[in-house]
C-alpha cells in the first residue's frame, strides 16, 4: 500500500566559509553570489488558461493602442521629448502642473487599492514584463530547449549549441519588434512610421534610439529576466506598506500541509501527515524560483502557476485542491476575511474626489494657452525722433481638435500702433505657434513702463486678453 513518510526537517543553515552568504539571499542568486539560472517548468491548468487569455488580450492591447485616435489624437502618447502626455484624447503639458498631479494621484491611489483587495495581480498578470517574458520568450525557450529538465542539462552541457543560437537570433527579432512597440507609446506611430520609412541616415538620433532600445529588451528578456522583477522593479519593496492581513495572496496552506512527506510504499499506520508530498513541483514552476510553502515573500510575484502546478499533483494523489491557493493571511489563520476595511473605503473615496476635481479641471480648461513673451536681445530701442520700439514674441498653444486661426489686437494703446506679419495667427490643432509683434510708441508715450493689453480671438467663442508691460528710456530693468 502507498503512505506517507515525513521529511526529517531541513538542516540549519550555516556559514560556509569566505566568500559565501549563509543560506539563500536572493532566489535567482546562489550563496556565492553567482547567477542562479532560472528554468521554471510550465504548469498548464486553470488558472494558465485565463492568464493566457488575459496576456494575448493586453499583448493585442500594447501593440493596437498606440493605434487608436480619439477626437483625431491618440488614445496614449507619452511624449517625453516634447512634454506632451494624451491619455484617451486629453493632452497635458507641463504647464498643467494641477492636473497632472491629480492624474498621477489618481494612478497611483488606483494601485494602492488594486494591491489592498487582491495584491500583486498586477506583476502576475498584467505587467508587460511578465506578460512577454512568460507568454512570449519563454514559450519561444521551450520550443527550442525543451523543458525544465532539457533547459538545465544544456546549460551544464554549455559550449557552442546551434539550437540555443538560433533561438537568440529569434529573440533578437522579437526583441527589436517589442522594442518597436514599446516606443510607439512614447514617439507615436507617424514619427514611427517615418523612422521606418526613411534611411537611418536621415535620421540618426532616431535610428540610435531604436537600436539601443532593442538591445535593452533582448538584454532583458534574453538575459536579465526574472531579476527585473526580484532586483530592479520597486514594487516588490513597498508591497509590505500597500498590503495587508486580508490582501489577496498566493498562499500555502500550513495547518492542511505540514507535516510534508513522500509517497512511498511501506506499512504503515496511523500515521499523520499534511497533504503536501514535498514534490517541489510549485518550486520547479516558479519563475522567480522561490518556495511558495516558505510564505509571503518579496519575489513573489502572484502568477498562480505553484496553484496549477499543485493543484495536479493532489489530483494525482486524490486530495482535495487548494492547498495552494488565492487567499489572504487573515483566512489562512482564522478562517474568515474581511473586505471592507479602512483602507478600502478610503482608498476609493479618495479616488472619487481627485478623479471628480481631475475630470471638472479638465473639461474646463481654456481652449487656447496664449503667452507673451519680450523679445531676444534689448528689452526696447529708442529712434533719434523718440519712437521707442519693443519686441513683443505672441505664442499661441491650440488645444482644440480643430485648426484655428487666432486675430490679435493692441488695447488701451494710446499713441502707439503694432506690426504684426501673421495677423491672424494660423495654428493647428494641438500644435503652438509664435509670431513675432513689434509695438512702435510716439514720444513721451512710455514714461518709463507702461502696460498694454493684447486682446486676442479665434473667431469661435475663445478670447484672451493679456497683459504685457512695455518699457522705455527710464524703466527700472
Amino acid at each position: 500500500m502507498s503512505a506517507i513518510v515525513p521529511d526529517l526537517p531541513p538542516p540549519p543553515l550555516h556559514d560556509n566559509g569566505p566568500g559565501t552568504a549563509p543560506g539563500r539571499v536572493l532566489s535567482t542568486l546562489n550563496e556565492d553570489g553567482s547567477r542562479r539560472w532560472v528554468r521554471p517548468e510550465l504548469a498548464t491548468g486553470h488558472f494558465h488558461s485565463k492568464r493566457l487569455v488575459v496576456a494575448w488580450l493586453l499583448i493585442a492591447a500594447f501593440v493596437g493602442l498606440p493605434f487608436v485616435r480619439i477626437g483625431g489624437k491618440p488614445a496614449i502618447l507619452l511624449d517625453v521629448l516634447h512634454r506632451r502626455f494624451t491619455f484617451f484624447g486629453t493632452t497635458f503639458l507641463p504647464t498643467d502642473t494641477v492636473l497632472l498631479m491629480l492624474l498621477m494621484l489618481t494612478i497611483f491611489l488606483t494601485i494602492f487599492l488594486l494591491t489592498a483587495l487582491f495584491g500583486r495581480v498586477w506583476c502576475g498578470w498584467g505587467c508587460p514584463q511578465t506578460v512577454y517574458m512568460e507568454f512570449v520568450f519563454r514559450p519561444i525557450e521551450r520550443l527550442f530547449d525543451g523543458n525544465r529538465s532539457k533547459q538545465i542539462a544544456a546549460d551544464e552541457k554549455g559550449g557552442f549549441q546551434p539550437k540555443r543560437l538560433v533561438k537568440f537570433a529569434v529573440f533578437a527579432i522579437l526583441s527589436f519588434l517589442v522594442a518597436n512597440v514599446f516606443l510607439a507609446w512614447f514617439i507615436g506611430v507617424d514619427e514611427l512610421r517615418h523612422w521606418m520609412n526613411h534611411s537611418p541616415v536621415e535620421h540618426p538620433a532616431g535610428f540610435a534610439i531604436v537600436a539601443t532600445t532593442t538591445v535593452l529588451m533582448f538584454i532583458d528578456f534574453a538575459w536579465f529576466r526574472e531579476q527585473m522583477c526580484v532586483v530592479v522593479c520597486p514594487y516588490a519593496r513597498i508591497q509590505a506598506a500597500l498590503l495587508d492581513k486580508s490582501s489577496l495572496i498566493v498562499a500555502y496552506d500550513v495547518d492542511r500541509g505540514e507535516p510534508r512527506g513522500k509517497l512511498q510504499r511501506v506499512a504503515t499506520q496511523d500515521l499523520k501527515i499534511g497533504d503536501c508530498i514535498d514534490c517541489k513541483a510549485c518550486v520547479y514552476t516558479c519563475p522567480t524560483n522561490i518556495d511558495i510553502r516558505e510564505g509571503l515573500q518579496m519575489e513573489c510575484i502572484s502568477c498562480t502557476q505553484c496553484i496549477d502546478a499543485c493543484d495536479a499533483v493532489m489530483d494525482k494523489i486524490k486530495k482535495p485542491r487548494g492547498l495552494v491557493r488565492y487567499t489572504s493571511q487573515e483566512r489562512l489563520a482564522k478562517g474568515a476575511g474581511r473586505i471592507l476595511r479602512t483602507r478600502v473605503v478610503l482608498y476609493p473615496l479618495a479616488i472619487l474626489i481627485i478623479g471628480s476635481a481631475l475630470g471638472y479641471l479638465a473639461s474646463h480648461r481654456v481652449p487656447a494657452e496664449v503667452t507673451l513673451l519680450r523679445g531676444i536681445g534689448a528689452p526696447f530701442t529708442a529712434s533719434t525722433g523718440g519712437v521707442v520700439t519693443n519686441q513683443v514674441r505672441l505664442k499661441i498653444h491650440n488645444r482644440t481638435n480643430d485648426d484655428r486661426r487666432y486675430r490679435m489686437e493692441l488695447r488701451d494703446a494710446d499713441g502707439m500702433k503694432w506690426i504684426a506679419p501673421e495677423n491672424p495667427l494660423p495654428v493647428q490643432a494641438d500644435h503652438a505657434e509664435t509670431t513675432t509683434i513689434f509695438v512702435e510708441s510716439q514720444p513721451g508715450v512710455i514714461q518709463g513702463e507702461k502696460t498694454i493689453v493684447v486682446h486676442v480671438d479665434d473667431g469661435s467663442g475663445f478670447t484672451a486678453d493679456v497683459p504685457f508691460r512695455l518699457l522705455g528710456p527710464g524703466a527700472k530693468l
